[in-house]
C-alpha cells in the first residue's frame, strides 16, 4: 500500500504542571526536510526529535510545534543579593558623603537598576522529556496513519488510470490493419500521379512499402508500455517509499506513448494516444505527492 506525503498527527501530553499538544504536519518534499518550533527548554532535544521523525517519516516537508499550557513558570526570576548589595554599598557611600539621612529607602531605588533580577536557565528533567517523546512518537504515528489513508485513496485512482492505459492500448489494435491499408493505398494513388505513362514494379513497390511500414511499426512500443504498465502497478504494492520509483516508471510510460503518438500516421491512433497522455499527465501529478 502506498502512502501520501501529506499528513497531519496530533497528541496532548499531560504533566504534572503544564500540558503539551504536539502537532505535526508533512507536505511534499524530494528530500525530508524537518523544522521544529518548539520553546527554548526543549531545545537541547532538537537533535533527538529530528532523529525520532527520520527514522519514521523517510520524505516530507515536516513541521512540527509545542503549544505549552503552564501552571508555573520553566524559569522563575531570582533577586540577585550580590548585585543589590554592591549598588546599596556604592548609594550608601554617597548618601554618607552628602549627608543623606539615613531614612533613605535604598531597595524603592536600587531594584529598577540593572541585573537586580536574575533568570537562571531552565533545565529538562529526564522524566519529562521521556513523556514528551512519547507524545512526539504518538503525533508520528497519528500522521502516518493519516498518510496511509490519503495513499488508499490516492492509489485507487493512479490504479484506475493506468488500467485506463492499458485498455486505451487494446483499442489500438483493431486500427493498426486499417491503418496499414490506409498508408498503402496512400503510395499507391501518389505514385499513380506522378507516373502516368509508366509502369510501376509491383515488387520493389512492395520492398519499398515493407521498409516504410516497419519504421512506423509500433508493435514494440505497445509491448514496452504493457510491461511498463505491469511493473508499475506490482511497484504500487511493494509498501512504503515507491514514489520515486514510480516516478522513473512514469517516466518510461511517457517516452513510449510518445513513441507511439509520432509514430502513429493515423488519426484515429493519435485520438487513443491523446487520451493516454491525459491519464499519464494525471498520474505524475498523483506521484508527486506518493511517499
Amino acid at each position: 500500500m502506498i502512502k501520501s506525503m501529506t499528513g497531519f498527527g496530533k497528541s496532548v501530553c499531560e504533566l504534572p504542571a503544564k500540558r503539551i499538544t504536539i502537532e505535526i504536519k508533512s507536505l511534499n518534499s524530494k528530500q525530508l526536510d524537518i523544522n521544529t518550533r518548539v520553546p527554548n527548554l526543549y531545545r537541547e532535544k532538537d537533535l533527538a526529535m529530528r532523529n525520532i521523525i527520520s527514522q519514521k517519516l523517510q520524505r516530507g516537508k515536516v513541521d512540527v510545534t509545542f503549544y505549552v499550557e503552564s501552571m508555573i513558570p520553566d524559569k522563575i526570576p531570582q533577586v540577585n543579593e550580590e548585585v543589590i548589595g554592591a549598588y546599596h554599598s556604592q548609594l550608601k557611600s554617597v548618601a554618607d558623603k552628602l549627608n543623606i539621612g539615613d531614612n533613605t529607602d535604598f531597595l524603592r531605588l536600587i531594584m529598577p537598576l540593572p541585573d537586580t533580577m536574575k533568570t537562571p536557565p531552565a533545565e529538562l528533567a529526564e522524566e519529562e522529556w521521556q513523556t514528551v517523546s512519547s507524545a512526539l512518537n504518538e503525533a508520528i504515528d497519528h500522521l502516518n496513519s493519516f498518510r496511509l489513508q490519503e495513499g488508499e485513496s490516492m492509489q485507487k485512482d493512479v490504479t484506475a488510470r493506468s488500467t485506463s492505459i492499458k485498455n486505451l492500448l487494446e483499442e489500438i489494435a483493431p486500427f493498426e490493419k486499417q491503418r496499414t491499408e490506409k498508408i498503402k493505398n496512400r503510395i499507391k494513388e501518389n505514385l499513380s500521379e506522378f507516373n502516368n505513362n509508366t509502369s510501376v514494379d509491383e515488387n520493389r513497390f512492395e520492398q519499398e512499402l515493407i521498409y516504410y511500414l516497419e519504421k512506423l511499426d509500433i508493435s514494440e512500443e505497445k509491448v514496452r508500455l504493457g510491461n511498463h504498465i505491469q511493473y508499475f502497478n506490482e511497484t504500487m504494492d511493494e509498501g512504503d517509499a515507491v514514489g520515486k520509483k514510480l516516478g522513473f516508471i512514469a517516466q518510461e510510460m511517457g517516452r513510449e506513448i510518445n513513441t507511439l503518438g509520432s509514430k502513429a500516421n493515423d488519426s484515429d491512433i493519435q485520438h487513443i494516444v491523446v487520451k493516454m497522455k491525459d491519464d499519464l499527465e494525471k498520474i505524475k501529478e498523483q506521484i508527486l505527492n506518493i511517499l
